[in-house]
């Protein structure tokens, strides 16, 4: 396995963006102040949709963000997309949400870690879902349709439809009825 080398950083840009620039925007999406969205050629939100202030929507230059219909994204949430991000219809994302798609491959203990292979690993949040204030939704992972996830939660793996999950790591707690 080839690992990268240290090369020198560069910035990713500011952010801004225009609606006209998003892959796919739907009617009535409302973007508070200071939301960033970078590759939004890479990005599609449907209708009705919420997304709450200092919210970061980091599209990538591979795979998709798409974002359902009526979707609400609190303020001060982190959504980077470089393994593919989907997120169903009827979403509910409370505040401060971090969701990730990709992680740094840590087999070889003679490199940095920051200089190893990147792993993309898409996430896929099923229709109807609520995910609690602060949660983070690790790398490929799928949340099924109608779960919810606790407040603080850090999800690490698959959760079933219909279930409801919390704690670090997320655990099972019921069936929803």
């Amino acid at each position: 396995m080839k690992e990268r080398s240290f090369s020198p950083f560069s910035s990713h840009g500011t952010g801004d963006f225009s609606k006209d620039k998003i892959s796919k925007c739907g009617s009535n999406v409302i973007f508070e102040e200071n939301t960033r969205i970078f590759h939004p050629e890479n990005v599609e939100i449907g209708s009705n949709v919420y997304v709450g202030h200092y919210t970061i929507l980091k599209g990538y230059h591979k795979n998709k963000m798409v974002i359902g219909d009526n979707c609400w994204i609190g303020q001060s949430c982190f959504f980077h997309s470089a393994g593919g991000l989907y997120i169903g219809n009827g979403v509910g994302i409370g505040p401060c949400v971090k969701i990730l798609t990709s992680q740094h491959s840590a087999e070889n203990v003679e490199i940095p870690i920051i200089c190893s292979n990147i792993i993309f690993e898409e996430v896929k949040i099923g229709d109807n879902c609520d995910i609690g204030t602060g949660s983070v939704l690790l790398p490929g992972i799928t949340i099924g349709k109608g779960s919810i996830i606790g407040a603080g939660s850090v999800v690490t793996r698959d959760v079933p439809e219909y279930s409801v999950y919390a704690g670090n790591p997320a655990r099972f707690l019921r069936k929803r009825a």
